[in-house]
């Protein structure tokens, strides 16, 4: 397969000072900057390797068996690190699944990525299969409960309609046993509990409105300015706004706003202060491709980015913003991350760092599993290829421009009501 061969290549072969739009030396040609489909190759080479060992183990149910647990001494992760592992990673790579037209290369690893996924969630939800994940049991199981949902939600017509109905009800069931665990009501899990009530509402579900349209109402009051949200009463200087409040803001309001229409204005309210944390994201990665390891979960990589990827898969960029120039800045990024020595162990599985193999940066609750967070960073190859986001001339990002002696506008912070109406589902109260 092409695409395994492509992330073994040096990254000096491929030309990675071109790759990461860095300026070329007069002693480089303009051959050696890769074009928008040499990243793209890039990009799934990633994922394919990210992909396989996860699937292929949990597809043939024998991801207990054979997945390692690397956790801090004494934490005791092994009840949630599978669902984590799998969750995690459709959540980045469903959009990918799902897209049509694609080269013959890159159609046929979807094709047998899409079956392995879709044994994969047979294998995690069937109650008497080895690889039956834990959805009820304690606190974790509500997060990855929750990415398992947005995964399905964010390809629905390859990772829903086509399973049996047999299987479809397994995961529904597996769905409805998270609300076993109390709605948290202090921090950003308050969209956890969100995002599975969203998730069976689109599988025409009766849903909980503590659990659905309380949380959202919880989580946009806690807007604190220019994008960003507060993770609870208090701001926090970390990537949460990336990992978790802002892509399951607009999925959760998305499917809501599909069943009713007075959800439309708090979802193009939460789309503004999304565009606004993507341009925030993309100002933050420096001239060559790293951006601040800084406040909790920094293991999750390049998933960090998640807000600005999704924000690119929706093609709502700011007008600012070339799509090639978040394409360059990613690609650097990601290269940088998964070329890093220690990022995969022997047998391809990721282990706990943020550049390479560092445990230490794992906090008590990251373990293998938690590192699939990654994948979100991938969510732009939910474009086609012929989207500007590939096709575009590779582009220099903001970082670059400005440390280069480039005349760019100043930056502005953008201001925001605080208070969203959140209505509530007639038939809310399963």
């Amino acid at each position: 397969m092409k695409t395994r061969r492509e992330f073994s290549k040096s990254a000096a072969t491929l030309g990675m000072l071109g790759a990461a739009g860095l300026p070329l030396s007069a002693a480089e040609t303009p051959a050696a900057i890769p074009t928008g489909s040499d990243d793209r190759r890039y990009w799934i080479s990633v994922l394919e390797k990210i992909s396989r060992p996860v699937l292929e183990n949990l597809s043939r149910r024998e991801l207990k068996r054979n997945m390692p647990v690397e956790e801090q001494p004494g934490a005791k992760r092994a009840p949630f690190t599978h669902l984590e592992a799998f969750g995690r990673l459709l959540c980045g790579i469903a959009p990918w699944l799902a897209l049509e037209k694609l080269s013959a290369d890159e159609q046929k690893l979807q094709s047998e990525l899409i079956k392995l996924v879709q044994l994969s969630l047979d294998a995690a939800s069937d109650p008497q299969s080895p690889d039956f994940m834990n959805f009820s049991g304690g606190g974790q199981s509500l997060v990855d409960s929750a990415f398992l949902a947005e995964g399905i939600l964010r390809a629905p017509k390859v990772l829903w309609e086509p399973l049996e109905l047999g299987v479809r009800n397994q995961i529904i069931t597996a769905l409805k046993s998270s609300r076993k665990i109390a709605t948290p009501t202090n921090n950003n899990w308050v969209m956890f509990a969100a995002m599975i009530e969203a998730a069976l509402l689109e599988f025409g579900e009766p849903t909980l409105e503590p659990r659905l349209e309380g949380c959202i109402h919880k989580m946009l009051g806690w807007y604190v300015g220019d994008g960003a949200y507060g993770d609870g009463e208090f701001f926090h200087f970390d990537y949460y706004n990336s990992f978790v409040i802002h892509p399951m803001l607009l999925d959760v309001l998305a499917a809501l706003k599909k069943h009713a229409a007075q959800f439309t204005a708090a979802h193009v309210t939460e789309l503004k202060r999304a565009r606004r944390f993507a341009e925030i994201q993309e100002r933050l990665v420096a001239p060559d491709g790293t951006f601040p390891s800084l406040g909790r979960s920094t293991t999750y990589r390049f998933g960090a980015f998640q807000t600005l990827a999704q924000i690119s898969l929706l093609g709502a960029l700011p007008e600012k913003i070339k799509p090639a120039q978040v394409r360059c800045a990613l690609t650097a990024v990601i290269r940088r991350m998964a070329e890093a020595p220690g990022t995969f162990d022997a047998n391809g599985w990721l282990q706990i760092g943020f550049c390479g193999h560092q445990p230490a940066l794992g906090e008590n609750y990251i373990s293998t599993g938690s590192l699939y967070l990654c994948s979100a960073g991938l969510l732009p190859l939910g474009l086609p290829p012929t989207d500007e986001f590939w096709s575009a001339p590779a582009a220099k990002w903001t970082q670059q421009m400005i440390w280069t002696g480039e005349n760019l506008p100043a930056d502005h912070a953008v201001t925001d009501v605080k208070t969203v109406e959140v209505p509530a589902l007639k038939h809310s109260g399963a």
